[in-house]
């Protein structure tokens, strides 16, 4: 089958699912285990966040009381805003056939606007590819400020080895990755526990500070907040810049929704994560008003002596947790991308037995790999690369709401005045929040966006190679209902035995069988025409296997839908011997029958619409995308191919 045979229209495909379990009553285990996988980037926020608004611009937010009191205000009300009420609120009621990412938000949004012209859907598309292309720009820094700042502990707790800090991030960076293909499931019930214990002990080494200097609790107004904007409106806007760090991780709620479900999330956010990261921030604020001097370190310096070095072992295993959100958030945005259009076929390996959105993809595995040992050796330091953070994360918070209002007005019915409130509430906020990180774009900013720009290029190049060849492959293959109906009249040599034709659209006759006809002149005697339909259950019952189309039996041709399960093994020859007798074919007739394929060789046209540089980049992709064989026995596999210009 050729790359460009699966719809082409973003947002289309509609596949029965698995939902998420908003309905259910959610088992602990499963708590845990979303603990493991989806808040571990967010969880370890306290271990630079603070540090970098302390260290911004060389010390521009000087840490006296008001300061800290303002910055703790500015933090609670950012997390509470965005994460609280934004994402675990709103933006995960948006699932899109259980799933959640920036992409799945668009492809709703788009489905909402059908009313609207095509310009307008197409921007909401492009908003999409934009904020996938941020959110991987996010994947790549993720893991490499985590571990570097979890490993910086050893600095404090033994300085005179602090020249292995880097080996060990490099070490411990493989090790996550290589672990990747156990998969999602397997991951999270080893990460879950141990996630546990990290926010527990977060809340252990805020405590002590909090009852020692209770005053830091009134950060919690934001009264003080407004306080520190009115009197040191630049100091504010400039500490902006790293007080997003404490939100990051919030994309990968949404991007991990099909992985744990909605209600799952919740429940760990607001029982567990939520109150453990301001019982921690709230305690390194205390400690840096009664110790100024702590600003270098406030979250190790909490811990007593004692207790830095086991604490720095349990904070490197949480920041190597906190990487597997974005991780396991890149395989799920990659796996939609590919369902809606938006990027190659590439490899993929289901990791678990009852869920379709727990996959391992190692393409996507080994670049993201590559790309955070590059950023570990370059920056070496978890302060200098912080620089690098915050403008891909509030680009992607500008493109969810966006996204999330047009939902909110066309599938949930709010009222205009309710989107006006959420968009200039919500949208001003993340809006000041991203124009504070533009101010660090030279300082390392520029990383994520040359991500995003790199990842943007090639899924609108994808995407609009591949309508156009669907719709001039279209073109030559002409309606099936056509192709049919003149059959009967037509000069062909019928051959005896049956052909098995692999095609993925159900409207159009397969390329190979239309060239057999035109330029051969010979069609077998039996003739199946066998489309895949991929749905998002583990296992197809035998019974539901296939759906039959005998409309054109009189001429010796059969339409078979075969339905497949992501756990099903994609054999076709397995499943015809399975059916064979229900559209009497017998086996001995199957095990001697050819497979056509239809081919394509995407090649320059003289002229088109596209630019001649994003004609060859398409071309590029085609030829590096991952083709399925289906189980196909080699000998009697027939390719004819056909030349696409585009």
């Amino acid at each position: 089958m050729s790359s460009g045979d699966v719809p082409t229209a973003f947002g289309e495909e509609s596949a029965p699912s698995e939902r998420s379990l908003s309905g259910r009553v959610v088992p602990p285990a499963l708590v845990v285990a979303a603990l493991g996988v989806v808040f571990g980037d967010i969880g370890t926020s306290p271990l630079y966040a603070m540090a970098a608004v302390f260290s911004i611009d060389h010390g521009a937010v000087e840490p006296v009381r008001e300061n800290v009191l303002g910055i703790i205000s500015m933090l609670f009300w950012t997390v509470l805003l965005i994460v609280s009420i934004k994402y675990v609120t709103l933006v995960l009621r948006a699932d899109n056939e259980g799933e959640g990412g920036i992409i799945a938000l668009a492809a709703l949004a788009r489905r909402g606007l059908t009313s609207s012209g095509p310009r307008v859907r197409a921007w909401v598309v492009l908003a999409g590819i934009v904020g996938a292309g941020l959110f991987y720009g996010d994947s790549v820094i993720t893991p490499a400020i985590s571990v570097l700042s979890a490993v910086e502990g050893v600095e404090i707790a033994a300085p005179h080895i602090d020249h292995f800090v880097v080996p060990i991030a490099v070490v411990i960076v493989v090790v996550l990755f290589l672990a990747q293909p156990r998969g999602t499931e397997r991951i999270g019930r080893v990460f879950g526990p141990v996630m546990l214990v990290w926010f527990l002990v977060l809340a252990a080494l805020g405590v002590p500070a909090i009852v020692e200097h209770p005053g830091v609790l009134v950060a919690l107004s934001p009264t003080f907040l407004v306080a520190f904007v009115v009197a040191h409106p630049l100091i504010a806007f400039i500490a902006m810049g790293a007080v997003v760090l404490s939100v990051t991780g919030a994309e990968a709620l949404y991007a991990d929704l099909g992985h744990f479900g909605r209600r799952s999330i919740a429940i760990a956010w607001y029982g567990v994560v939520f109150p453990a990261l301001m019982i921690n921030y709230l305690g390194q604020g205390a400690l840096i008003i009664s110790n100024p001097a702590s600003v270098d370190n406030p979250f190790f310096r909490l811990a007593p002596g004692a207790l830095v070095l086991p604490l720095v072992v349990l904070a490197t295993a949480a920041t190597v947790i906190a990487s597997q959100a974005v991780i396991s958030g890149a395989f799920s945005m990659t796996k939609q991308a590919m369902r809606f259009g938006l990027f190659p076929r590439l490899a993929t390996r289901y990791t678990s037995a009852h869920n379709s959105r727990h996959v391992y993809l190692p393409a996507v595995n080994w670049a993201l790999l590559i790309g955070v040992l590059v950023l570990v050796v370059i920056f070496r330091d978890s302060s200098r690369l912080s620089s690098a953070y915050g403008l891909a994360v509030t680009g992607t918070f500008i493109l969810t709401t966006i996204l999330l209002l047009i939902v909110a007005r066309t599938q949930w019915g709010w009222s205009w005045r309710w989107i006006a409130l959420l968009g200039v509430g919500l949208g001003g906020v993340e809006l000041t929040y991203w124009v504070a990180n533009l101010t660090k774009f030279f300082n390392g900013g520029y990383l994520p966006v040359a991500v995003a720009i790199v990842l943007t290029t090639l899924m609108v190049t994808w995407q609009r190679g591949r309508a156009e060849v669907t719709r001039d492959r279209s073109a030559v293959e002409g309606p099936i209902e056509d192709f049919f109906a003149g059959l009967g009249d037509a000069e062909v040599y019928r051959v005896p035995g049956t052909a098995v034709y692999l095609h993925a659209s159900p409207i159009t006759i397969p390329l190979a069988l239309r060239d057999n006809m035109l330029f051969n002149h010979i069609l077998h005697e039996r003739v199946v025409v066998v489309t895949i339909a991929n749905l998002d259950i583990p296992r197809v019952a035998p019974e539901d296997l296939l759906e039959i189309d005998s409309r054109y039996v009189s001429v010796g041709i059969l339409r078979v839908t075969l339905r497949q399960g992501f756990l099903d093994p994609a054999r076709v020859p397995e499943m015809l011997h399975t059916i064979g007798e229900r559209i009497g074919i017998d086996h001995a007739d199957l095990e001697s029958a050819p497979y056509f394929l239809s081919g394509m060789n995407v090649s320059l046209a003289p002229q088109s619409r596209m630019p001649t540089w994003q004609r060859r980049l398409f071309i590029a992709m085609v030829r590096n995308s991952q083709v399925p064989s289906f189980g196909l026995p080699a000998s009697r596999v027939v390719i004819v191919g056909s030349d696409v210009p585009i």
